[in-house]
């Protein structure tokens, strides 16, 4: 598990990547953004994985969480947006 909000800026960072990856297409605002709802993503997984009782305890979970988080925070923001623009 990453020490403290710094590793889990770290590690959204990758996980905004592979949020990315996972949801292809065009996102309003572009990488910079993804990257940096990828980052939200990860420091709310960081804080609610333990939580609710799911343990953090290596590197591979870490980084499981924190996508997951990510596209989380990724399906939603193109749910915000695609509302605005309608």
């Amino acid at each position: 598990m990453p020490d403290g909000i710094l590793g889990w800026i770290l590690i959204g960072l990758v996980a905004g990547a592979l949020g990315k990856l996972i949801m292809p297409g065009k996102d309003p605002g572009g990488i910079i953004v993804t990257i940096l709802i990828g980052i939200a993503g990860a420091l709310l997984a960081g804080f609610i994985a333990p939580a609710i009782g799911i343990n953090l305890t290596g590197t591979f979970t870490s980084y499981i969480a924190a996508t997951i988080g990510a596209v989380v925070l990724l399906a939603l923001y193109r749910l915000v947006i695609a509302r605005r623009a309608s």
